[in-house]
């Protein structure tokens, strides 16, 4: 019986967790069970042969909002070149509506609902012991002889019987792993699934410790943990973290989604001593204004969640990204602007500007004509308009999460955006207005590179700013040599090397300066140095103007003076990436 367990990630960096959580509970069949994963931009063609060659008696896809239009496509060929073969789907976008999904797709012979571990292992023990009788089969909507038939509901797993999922981490090196150790969320957020399996589920932390250590044997760069809540049980969170720092090998990251505004001082006293770059929290914030978390049923306190991550910001070693949500019932666009600029101004590492998605199973699909939501028939399902919010408001908030992504999250800017929204009355005022400057120069109609999106920044500049235009020039200049040795410069980008060229080459030569600033490079050549660092001069004291935008300072006018800044690409921040930097003499 040859079984093929199959899904299209949505980039090639993702593995899936559940295909591979499905084979290590499937033990008995472990050897007859192959794993095919894709991406959603591969060729139909290239899956479907791909796929027909492994010859699959019983061929399984997991399921999700990003890939379901094109799963359903890719089983109607399928099913015509390979008719014998059973195909069985699961996950959370057929867990909901499974019989009209088998009436309206023929070529659909099973469907799993919810949890899939013990529903696949009974399905195949039922095609190898019972000849393909499903009637016993807990948790499943299949075909039979023309009718739709749906047996019981199943009971939830004991999640320490399912295996340790990963076998060869060599074949993974380049991609995300995903973890969980628990399932389910005590919160009722009505746009989320997580919150139907109101039982939250733990692994063993004995079970746990084993399997983190397999990744920190392995080296793996990066484990993402899928707990909907990971501190929603303090004792539980509390002594992962604590295994993984006692167990550091000093290179792996792991990323945890938290609820910041619940962890308490014991907690944090632990996690200021977290080596930097170890952990990365992602924080679902949504929204800051209270009648709408009310509205969901989300449960938040701001006020505590932003005396946190500033605390977390305050010790330099946890990567933190927060989520806003736009279009939830109740938020119209003056209230989604206070919820960005609160958030924004918390400066996170990463600010994601996500849009609402009307999950099938969610309470929020159930309310959704009540709250007013109009959304998009096919996955995944996103917002159009709401009664607070409308489509034309919709467009410009999709406008401004662009300029978010280019221009902050992208990290690229980190200075030169801290000082150029500081001339507006608030960080949402300067997106929309970069936004709608980008639309109006029809900028939204090609890719640009790096180098045109400091060009274009600095077109906006002069045209909405019109002063200390120097400035921001070498901010500009400034954070472009802050993540990279760079190669190519805009034309406007004026540089003073050229006439320092000897003093340059004379502090490569120094023995002195390469002891203080660079030690880690001692015994190099200068030509080595040379290209592993960079040396760049500055119009104005640029360290100065840098230390007054992180103090939030206003900045005066800035008289001229040339100064020299090394950066080290060798020595980084490990959470922003920046090469460190010094004021050095030349």
């Amino acid at each position: 019986m040859n079984i093929v367990l199959s899904t299209l990630n949505a980039k090639y960096i993702h593995t899936s967790l559940a295909l591979r959580s499905i084979r290590a509970y499937c033990k008995e069949f472990k050897e007859n069970i192959k794993i095919l994963e894709f991406t959603i931009n591969h060729q139909e063609n290239y899956i479907l042969n791909e796929i027909f060659k492994a010859k699959p008696d019983i061929l399984g896809f997991s399921c999700y909002i990003w890939n379901i239009e094109q799963t359903m496509d890719l089983v109607k060929s399928l099913k015509k070149v390979l008719p014998s073969a059973t195909i069985i789907l699961g996950g959370p976008e057929v867990s909901y509506d499974g019989e009209a999904l088998l009436k309206e797709h023929q070529e659909i012979d099973l469907i799993v609902l919810g949890e899939g571990e013990a529903t696949f292992y009974d399905i195949l023990k039922s095609f190898r012991d019972k000849k393909g009788d499903l009637a016993d089969v807990e948790g499943i909507i299949y075909r039979i002889n023309g009718k739709i038939i749906k047996t019981g509901e199943r009971k939830l797993l004991d999640l320490n019987e399912i295996a340790f999922p990963y076998e060869d981490f060599d074949a993974l090196s380049n991609q995300i792993i995903y973890y969980e150790s628990t399932r389910g969320c005590p919160y009722q957020c009505q746009y989320c699934l997580s919150s139907r399996d109101k039982k939250v589920r733990f692994l063993s932390l004995e079970r746990v410790y084993a399997d983190l250590q397999h990744f920190l044997d392995a080296g793996v760069k990066q484990v993402k943990f899928v707990d909907r809540t990971f501190n929603c049980n303090k004792k539980h969170a509390l002594s992962i973290w604590k295994y993984l720092m006692d167990k550091d090998n000093g290179k792996s990251n792991f990323h945890f989604e938290i609820s910041a505004d619940i962890l308490d001082e014991e907690a944090l006293e632990l996690l200021s001593k977290a080596r930097p770059g170890l952990f990365q929290f992602e924080i679902g914030v949504q929204t800051t204004n209270r009648d709408v978390l009310k509205q969901i049923e989300r449960e938040m306190d701001f006020d505590k969640l932003t005396a946190i991550v500033k605390k977390i910001k305050g010790y330099k070693n946890i990567h933190q990204h927060l989520d806003l949500i736009a279009g939830l019932p109740g938020e119209n666009y003056p209230s989604f602007k206070k919820s960005f600029n609160d958030v924004y101004l918390l400066y996170p590492e990463q600010l994601q500007l996500g849009f609402l998605k009307v999950l099938k199973g969610s309470k929020m699909r159930y309310n959704a004509e009540e709250y007013g939501l109009v959304y998009k028939d096919k996955a995944p399902y996103e917002i159009l308009y709401t009664k607070e919010l409308s489509y034309e408001e919709v467009l410009k908030l999709k406008m401004i999460e662009e300029m978010l992504e280019l221009y902050y999250n992208s990290g690229h800017f980190y200075y030169s955006i801290r000082y150029i929204s500081s001339y507006f009355d608030s960080p949402f005022d300067f997106y929309e207005a970069l936004a709608k400057y980008w639309e109006k120069k029809g900028y939204h109609h090609i890719n640009h590179s790096k180098i045109s999106l400091f060009t274009i920044l600095l077109s906006f500049y002069q045209e909405k700013v019109k002063r200390n235009e120097e400035i921001f020039k070498e901010l500009l200049k400034f954070d472009m040599h802050l993540l990279e040795k760079v190669k190519k410069f805009p034309e406007w980008m004026h540089s003073l090397n050229d006439k320092y060229k000897m003093e340059i080459r004379n502090f490569y030569h120094n023995e002195e300066n390469i002891k203080h600033f660079l030690p880690k490079l001692m015994g190099s050549s200068p030509k080595d140095i040379s290209r592993k660092v960079h040396l760049e001069l500055f119009s104005i004291n640029i360290t100065e103007i840098i230390k007054n935008i992180e103090l939030g300072r206003e900045i005066e006018e800035v008289r001229e003076e040339t100064v020299a800044v090394l950066f080290d690409y060798l020595s980084k921040d490990e959470i922003l990436g920046h090469a460190n930097f010094y004021t050095v003499i030349i």
